[in-house]
């Protein structure tokens, strides 16, 4: 049951507004071998603002939670509360090679039949802001694959949802380019001050993106543990700079072993 609605929590004597809540999640599949159980009794919220990365072994169900959030699925048991609209940027950027760059990024508006100029004067807001202004009448073979994943988010923004979900978002990018647009990416979601889920199967960039890391297990899939991400940094947080911070490794260490890799 996906819910659009208002969750407000009391911590420490202030109120927090919750934009995504998951209460007791469950999902199977049924294939040709049988019942696959695929989540089991996943909760979690996520306030506004934050960043949660959601980290687990390949085949754990990382894409059907998302899958799920945004209502492309729907559970089994349990409730979805979103509050406001969602933005879903997947592993790949999707862009049609026969259109522009901005032609691109103003493809859901106009299928929406919402194109109009606010619409059009924040995407060249964006577009400015975000170094890609010059590129906008080029065509997306003519882009490199870390502008091809910016031009995808943008076109996600442009939309303008309150809620981002991030599926492996960065993995099919080469190592350098992926460290670079994840810089990139973080600095554009904290700028537009976007709630964000992202889910992904590396460490490093879950602990250097995330203000929060939870941990799923095999299937069928349960929250382990969510870990709260305090890192020492000077100056801004970037995830460069986040991978440079003392706790860094201690995090990693923590996760490394969590995440059930060699259990059979």
């Amino acid at each position: 049951m996906l819910n659009l609605g208002l969750a407000i929590a009391f911590y420490g004597g202030e109120f927090m507004e919750i934009m995504v809540d998951v209460k007791n999640i469950n999902k199977d599949f049924y294939t040709l071998e049988g019942e696959l159980n695929v989540l089991k009794d996943i909760n979690f919220s996520v306030e506004k603002g934050e960043i949660l990365a959601i980290l687990g072994p390949s085949g754990c169900g990382k894409s059907t939670l998302l899958n799920i959030l945004s209502g492309l699925l729907k559970p089994d048991f349990g409730e979805v509360y979103i509050k406001g609209k969602i933005g879903y940027m997947f592993q790949r950027d999707h862009l049609l090679e026969w259109r522009s760059i901005m032609d691109n990024i103003t493809i859901g508006l106009e299928i929406q039949k919402k194109l109009d100029n606010n619409h059009k004067k924040r995407i060249e807001g964006l577009l400015k802001d975000y170094g890609l202004w010059e590129f906008r009448n080029r065509y997306p073979k003519e882009l490199s694959g870390g502008m091809r994943q910016r031009v995808a988010l943008i076109r996600t923004l442009a939309v303008d949802p309150d809620i981002l979900l991030l599926d492996e978002a960065f993995s099919s990018l080469d190592y350098q380019t992926r460290l670079l647009v994840s810089d990139d990416i973080y600095k554009i979601i904290k700028n537009e001050k976007k709630t964000t889920i992202l889910v992904t199967h590396d460490i490093s960039e879950a602990i250097s993106m995330a203000d929060f890391v939870g941990v799923l297990s095999r299937r069928p899939s349960t929250i382990k543990s969510i870990h709260d991400i305090n890192l020492t940094v000077e100056g801004d947080k970037t995830p460069l700079s986040a991978r440079k911070a003392p706790e860094f490794k201690d995090y990693f260490d923590v996760l490394w072993k969590e995440l059930d890799i060699y259990e059979k």
